[in-house]
């Protein structure tokens, strides 16, 4: 055997070991690469499913698949925070709210909304609609249930008593409460032309008959001040009542002269106020807005689009030049824009963003769903957006 030959045998040992090695290392790269796919997939998450927590282990690299994964259904209405198409990792919490209508009835109108709130607060704060400017049938509290919510909303009620008119403002639900809004005391026997017990509405007129009576002392209505003061920072036209006004009460004491047990004669010896009035204040706009003929936006633009759906409501260039400056300050009408510090999000600045949903899922970057969603919160809330500019002007947010 030459050398040649005799060293040719350790050779292939060594090449046979080596392809033995290599074939190993690729086998664990691919066991390696398996695992770590496998642990990029696997998710350990809770999610919230309206107020109920639930963990959720599965596999999937969307929102979506891990709540298919666990079968949990959602609809185009419902509310999933972060979106079905966002990514998520382990740990993270999921929302969702599943949507439903809700039986309304705002002074007295009933209609329907969809609504993914789980308390009566959360469904009015959705409507746009504060605490202080409407009362409810129900605790904010308290769980959304199947009855009908009843919403009264802030209304001007016109009062005749006395020999005076008195134009109060008030949230109450019915005429009582209207009257004790105002500060009208009625006393035993007076009559009034509406029902107590009889929706208040705005502008409604109730005219007063007090009783007449013999008594050594009557009270009566006083009529309240209204102070208007001019605010550079409202639009020009435009009225907000920062302190409502209260009548006050006046207490006069009479001598009764009789004849037979038939009073004669009765002669006032003694008039005294004994509840002050309380002024009304009223802010006075006194800001010149751009004329509608000035205003120009491109085409396809959100401006552009919000102009559109503001007109579809009936709302013309007068109260787009409200809109204008109103969202200009809020967010720059970028559709991304986001308060790291509150959550307020988009176009409107909805608090939080995920109120949006309740329009459509792609509130996050579909400015047409901002804007629809925005235009309803300023219908409810304030009416017009002229309404909202002159609120934001005078306490710097609407």
């Amino acid at each position: 055997m030459t050398d040649s030959e005799q060293g040719a045998a350790p050779r292939s040992g060594a090449h046979r070991r080596l392809g033995r090695i290599v074939a190993q290392a690729s086998i664990l790269a691919v066991v390696a690469g398996a695992t770590s796919a496998f642990a990029v997939m696997h998710k350990q998450v809770t999610v919230d499913v309206d107020g109920r927590l639930v963990q959720v282990e599965g596999f999937g690299r969307t929102v979506g698949a891990v709540l298919a994964g666990a079968d949990i259904e959602v609809g185009d209405g419902d509310l999933v925070a972060p979106g079905l198409h966002d990514s998520v990792t382990k740990g993270e919490q999921i929302v969702v709210r599943h949507g439903r209508d809700l039986d309304l009835v705002v002074d007295g109108e009933p209609q329907k909304v969809w609504t993914t709130a789980l308390t009566v607060g959360e469904a009015i704060d959705g409507l746009g609609l504060r605490d202080g400017d409407v009362r409810l049938s129900a605790s904010r509290s308290e769980p959304l249930g199947r009855e009908a919510l009843r919403v009264s909303t802030e209304k001007t009620i016109h009062l005749v008593v006395d020999g005076q008119v008195i134009d109060g403002v008030s949230s109450g639900g019915t005429v009582r409460d209207a009257l004790k809004d105002v500060g009208l005391v009625l006393g035993e026997g007076d009559e009034v032309s509406v029902p107590l017990d009889a929706t208040a509405v705005d502008g409604l007129v109730v005219l007063v008959t007090r009783a007449q009576t013999d008594a050594e002392t009557r009270t009566e209505a006083v009529k309240f001040a209204t102070q208007e003061i001019d605010d550079p920072g409202l639009a020009k036209g435009t009225k907000l009542v920062v302190t409502k006004g209260r009548a006050g009460i006046r207490t006069t004491t009479y001598q009764l002269d009789t004849v037979g047990g038939v009073v004669t004669d009765r002669q006032a010896i003694s008039s005294v106020i004994t509840t002050e009035p309380v002024t009304q204040v009223v802010h006075v706009g006194t800001m010149v807005l751009p004329d509608p003929s000035d205003i120009h936006v491109t085409a396809g633009s959100a401006q552009a689009i919000a102009r559109e759906l503001a007109a579809a409501r009936g709302w013309g260039d007068d109260q787009f030049a409200c809109l204008l400056p109103l969202w200009k300050r809020e967010s720059g009408w970028r559709v991304n824009a986001e308060n790291k510090s509150s959550g307020a999000y988009g176009i409107p600045q909805a608090l939080p963003g995920s109120k949006m949903a309740s329009v459509g899922s792609d509130w996050r970057t579909n400015p047409t769903t901002q804007i629809t969603w925005g235009l309803n919160y300023i219908k409810n809330r304030y009416k017009t957006p002229c309404g909202a500019w002159a609120s934001f002007q005078s306490q710097g947010w609407y």
